[in-house]
């Protein structure tokens, strides 16, 4: 296939891209000003796109040079092909990678389980395009499903084949936490697979070796007296400025302790979920105010991205980004990247985090692991357009409430047009099936039949 360079590639695409004005208001504490009285703006001009320098990270492990945003493989664009099945856009991807290298994003996150199976390959055919040394790859071994060692050998060597490489930079053990080290036994140990990929390491097939983490504290503890035995070279944690100090502390730890741990160890950090699950990309009104507020230009995301990238431990944050606008955004907050002070990060994590706990979303980052549900429900929809609702302020609370009836109406009816009647909440019958699936610990069952009992009351009027 043909190799693109960098010069080639931007003078065949430009860097256009328009952001978008939100009315500022509200009472969140201000920023300084500057002397004409105008708040200074950390958000940059698309001029940024030609001009700036990617941030990079050291891993002062092996000397890579990592560029702080990182590509998360997992949500590109699905179509459907001859036979009415859904595939990756490979068009898409190939664009959307293309552009993020030609600005500096180095590192790309896949596994065997992302886009039903699809994103190493995807990823792979995208990435072999360009020069091998331009990009680090990092995947997983997912062995959910079947941990014997047959089947955990070939989703190795698969990783190879679809990836279009010999070498793997950076190698995660995928989702270890729940279980404890029981489960860790199970998949890793006793199957022989930790004393292979050791070896691996060793010969530099897996150049880096380390794990991603879901759990509670305890485990996360108990993971981390293997360092001693294993190395972890890197680690990878959910972390964003509301888990900072704002996880549930049951099947969750606060970010805050994660990164403290690590951080005296030496362990260098790669972050999933800045944007916990795009939560904080899109906020209710009420933190827009706040943001808005303390900088009427900037995106409520560069906001939750400069706050994990302000972390020095930090070795990359990553990010799905599905459309070109989100890609451009992301790359004008990491390029000649601003840090947060440490009263924007107080700010962010104990202010308006606070206020955020208030709302009653549900924490979900629809990556559709909980799916498909053995009974149809369409748990992400029906997640998404109750989280849509409540940030944008058209959710109905009560009979009282100033424009009670066009909200009742305007949610029922977009609720019967965003998830079809036989996919609604009703139809949950708390098999739990998909709880156990969730990175984000949501008691699925618990939440479907909250907003169901919502909807139910809306139908009768009773609220």
């Amino acid at each position: 296939m043909e190799k693109i360079d960098r010069r080639s590639f931007l003078k065949t695409t430009g860097a256009a891209a328009a952001g978008a004005a939100l009315v500022a208001g509200g009472c969140a504490p201000r920023a300084k000003e500057n002397g004409n009285g105008s708040v200074p703006s950390a958000a940059k001009d698309d001029s940024v796109l030609d001009t700036g320098k990617m941030e990079l990270r050291t891993n002062e492990g092996n000397g890579d040079r990592v560029s702080l945003l990182g590509y998360g493989c997992m949500r590109f664009t699905m179509k459907k092909d001859k036979d009415g099945r859904d595939v990756v856009d490979q068009e898409n991807a190939n664009t959307l990678i293309d552009y993020a290298l030609a600005h500096g994003v180095n590192y790309y996150d896949t596994s065997p389980v992302y886009l039903q199976g699809q994103s190493e390959d995807v990823t792979g055919i995208a990435l072999s395009r360009h020069p091998r040394t331009s990009y680090y790859i990092a995947t997983k071994l997912s062995n959910f499903s079947n941990a014997s060692h047959e089947a955990s050998m070939k989703m190795y060597n698969d990783s190879f084949r679809a990836l279009r490489t010999d070498y793997i930079d950076y190698y995660l053990l995928h989702s270890l936490g729940r279980g404890g080290l029981e489960l860790f036994d199970s998949r890793f140990v006793s199957n022989g697979m930790m004393d292979f990929l050791q070896k691996e390491r060793e010969k530099g097939k897996v150049r880096q070796l380390g794990l991603s983490f879901h759990g509670n504290k305890d485990q996360f503890d108990q993971l981390l007296t293997l360092h001693d035995k294993y190395h972890w070279d890197f680690v990878q944690i959910q972390m964003n400025y509301y888990d900072w100090l704002h996880a549930d502390g049951v099947r969750n730890v606060n970010a805050e302790y994660l990164y403290e741990e690590l951080d005296k160890r030496g362990i260098p950090i790669v972050i999933m979920e800045p944007l916990q699950g795009g939560r904080l990309a899109s906020v209710a009104e009420g933190v827009a105010r706040m943001l808005k507020e303390r900088d009427p230009l900037a995106s409520a995301a560069s906001w939750a991205f400069r706050f994990v990238g302000s972390y020095p431990r930090v070795l990359t944050a990553l990010s799905g980004m599905v459309y070109m606008e989100h890609l451009k955004d992301n790359l004008k907050t990491f390029m000649d990247f601003v840090p947060l002070s440490d009263e924007e990060k107080r700010f962010l994590s104990v202010d308006l985090a606070d206020v955020m706990a208030n709302y009653p979303t549900v924490n979900c980052n629809d990556c559709n692991y909980c799916m498909p549900c053995p009974y149809g429900v369409d748990i992400p929809g029906i997640f998404k357009h109750y989280n849509k609702c409540i940030n944008e302020g058209t959710y109905a609370k009560d009979s009282a409430q100033e424009g009670y009836r066009k909200l009742r109406r305007a949610y029922l009816v977009s609720y019967d047009r965003a998830v079809e009647s036989l996919r609604q909440a009703e139809h949950c019958i708390t098999c739990n099936q998909c709880s156990v699936h969730c990175p984000q610990s949501i008691a699925i069952p618990r939440e479907l039949h909250r907003i169901e009992a919502y909807v139910e009351k809306l139908r009768r009027n009773e609220l």
